[in-house]
């Protein structure tokens, strides 16, 4: 019997959060081209390119956040909700894009650094700064689903930049070397790829199936069995529908099958309330139909000793 609990509550904040996001980025992203190509920094070029990849990520977001709050339906049975996993991960293939142009502008420039003006890369790496703490203050504000998460990622990787391009207008301004601007550049790229790689192995688990993270299997198994009335659980699931969305299957086995109407609840709110499981479909079975079970070898029974 299958506990409906889902909430759409956090793509309508995500994607609001989100749209204001890319207002921001794509403003400020179109001043640091103009600068960018006025001071001829690769810092400020890369960070506004950086941004406008940004951008259409976080329409991408947007999109993904809107999609998954539809309702479910006869051809999506647990809605659209995955639409903000499949948002985080355009988001991740975007940013390793991005990565791969800033890395080969950096050594490019190393062989051959041309003259960059500190002022105007100072000026606008100082206001580019201002514009990300923003933004991300917002995001971080918001709901932390993965969609966002991607998101954050991107706008970190923002900040990190105009760092970079403030660290650099402030280094040339005071009579340093130009060589410094690839140079951070290629740390800031180092950085971002670090995390992206992170999101991206998040990913990877909710679209395999995996286990959420946090949630320990036999600690669900082991939880479930303290219920009075439940001697034991096998053939146990439990998998995310999205970063805020985590849903278990599982065969329960009754000392009778008389007290489950009183079980199912207590069950569905211990795994909703101690693991988060909004999402719980439990089969009762009584002690005759586990012996059937036991003695079918393609039964796929699991006790919660070997539940990992």
């Amino acid at each position: 019997m299958p506990d409906h609990s889902h909430s759409h509550s956090h793509s309508h904040g995500s994607g609001k959060t989100l749209l204001f996001a890319l207002v921001f980025t794509t403003g400020f992203a179109i001043i640091e081209v103009i600068g960018g190509l006025m001071a001829d920094s690769l810092a400020l070029l890369s960070d506004a390119g950086h941004m406008l990849t940004d951008s259409l990520s976080l329409g991408v977001g947007a999109f993904a956040a809107w999609l998954a709050s539809k309702p479910a339906s006869n051809h999506h049975s647990f809605g659209l909700q995955r639409a903000e996993v499949l948002g985080a991960l355009v988001n991740v293939l975007f940013m390793f894009g991005v990565i791969a142009y800033i890395a080969y502008e950096a050594i490019r420039r190393l062989a051959d650094t041309p003259e960059v003006n500190g002022g105007v890369v100072l000026v606008i790496g100082g206001v580019g700064l201002l514009v990300n703490i923003i933004v991300a203050w917002v995001l971080m504000r918001g709901e932390r689903t993965m969609n966002v998460r991607g998101a954050l990622l991107h706008v970190m990787g923002d900040l990190l930049g105009s760092i970079a391009a403030l660290a650099t207008g402030a280094t040339i301004y005071l009579g340093g070397p130009s060589i410094v601007d690839p140079l951070l550049s290629l740390f800031v790229s180092l950085l971002i790829f670090v995390s992206a790689v992170r999101l991206l192995r998040e990913v990877v688990r909710v679209l395999m199936e995996g286990v959420p993270h946090g949630i320990d299997a036999h600690e669900v198994g082991q939880a479930l069995t303290e219920i009075e009335g439940v001697r034991a659980v096998h053939d146990m699931h439990i998998w995310s529908l999205s970063s805020s969305s985590h849903a278990l299957a599982a065969h329960v086995d009754l000392e009778t099958m008389v007290r489950w109407e009183t079980v199912l609840p207590q069950l569905q709110t211990m795994l909703r309330e101690r693991f988060g499981i909004s999402h719980s479909t439990l089969q009762p079975e009584d002690t005759a139909a586990r012996r059937a079970c036991d003695a079918d070898p393609d039964c796929g029974v699991q006790n919660t000793e070997q539940v990992k």
